[in-house]
């Protein structure tokens, strides 16, 4: 994460933040105003500061550890086994420009943003 050496809750502002309230006294109310964050936030970073230290108080990643509704591997390898067609066998129009097809051309489901399966439940190849 790019962000500015300054900046109130990078690593080093919530060291600050996190000691102020386990060494310095200071309540998590009274640190969440000071610091212009959340009480949850406050108390969020000095249970981390408690159980890991300094370490704790770094960025971490916000990938699920789990994708439970993702696609399955058998349908991306299809996808991924399947040709492209030829630049020939695709429609033109006069401006050289080929057409993408709507996600209703291809059967794509409501539910599937990315249009990988469609209604018959074959992958379509979008071009």
């Amino acid at each position: 994460m790019n962000v500015h050496k300054n900046a109130p809750l990078t690593p080093k502002g919530r060291e600050a933040m996190v000691r102020s309230v386990v060494e310095g006294g200071l309540t998590q109310a009274a640190a969440a105003d000071l610091f212009n964050i959340s009480s949850k936030t406050v108390a969020k970073w000095v249970k981390r500061f408690r159980a890991e230290g300094v370490a704790g108080l770094r960025d971490r990643s916000s990938k699920p550890h789990s994708s439970p509704s993702q696609t399955p591997p058998a349908t991306c390898t299809r996808r991924e086994q399947t040709e492209k067609p030829s630049a020939s066998s695709r429609p033109r129009f006069g401006n050289g420009l080929t057409p993408k097809p709507t996600q209703h051309q291809i059967g794509a489901l409501k539910s599937c943003r990315s249009g990988c399966i469609n209604t018959t439940g074959t992958v379509p190849m979008v071009v």
